[in-house]
């Protein structure tokens, strides 16, 4: 399987496990409201652009309700099967291009969410796939800051997330830099820099 597939099957069979109220690092949602949003994703583009569009965000508010009113068992199931054989998306490289960051993150939403998580151990093709897209996803994530950002992971390879003054050196596997950067604290990450400048990065909101 893919990356967007392999982490689609064991979010889906954690979402089995924890049941449909168990808590993630979605600001206000619980399990329901993530498999929600991910099942409007994958089968409701229409409906999606307030995802990212405020303008739009009531009708996907509306459409993702009407997900999170269907049995729990019937809403994994629409997770873990995927976009329709209609839609481009179900294409697996496209999938693993539009998918694959997003399952990886929402996957760690949930494992993250209880204390005592851990790191998964590394895995080099879903690493490589994840530091991938977090080449097109950096400058974005970081442009906010008023500090320069670098992003480095343990073989020194390094991305430029924001050019700027006191730079700030962000070091971890890529899923944990990519976790970073789409604004999770839970990850593991260390910081290298001006101590000033480290707060400032601490405090940047972190998004695309």
């Amino acid at each position: 399987m893919g990356l967007a597939s392999d982490e689609r099957e064991r979010l889906s069979i954690l979402f089995e496990e924890v049941g449909p109220d168990a808590p993630t690092l979605c600001d206000g949602w619980q399990t329901r409201d993530l498999a929600a949003h991910l099942a409007l994703r994958d089968r409701r583009p229409d409906a999606a652009g307030g995802i990212a569009v405020p303008a739009l965000a009531a009708r996907t508010q509306r459409v993702q309700d009407e997900f999170a009113a269907k049995p729990w068992d019937e809403l994994v199931d629409l997770v873990r099967t995927g976009p329709p054989r209609w839609s481009p998306f179900s294409l697996g490289a496209l999938n693993d291009l539009v998918n694959g960051a997003e399952y990886f993150i929402h996957h760690e939403d949930v494992r993250r969410a209880v204390p005592g998580w851990e790191p998964r151990p590394s895995d080099g093709a879903r690493d490589e796939q994840l530091w991938r897209t977090l080449r097109y996803v950096a400058r974005r994530s970081y442009r906010r800051s008023v500090v320069g950002v670098l992003l480095r992971r343990p073989d020194g390879e390094t991305i430029v997330g924001k050019r700027g003054p006191k730079a700030v050196t962000i070091s971890g596997e890529p899923g944990e830099l990519l976790l970073h950067a789409f604004g999770r604290d839970e990850c593991r990450v260390e910081f290298d820099g001006d101590e000033v400048a480290v707060t400032e990065i601490k405090g940047t909101k972190r998004s695309i």
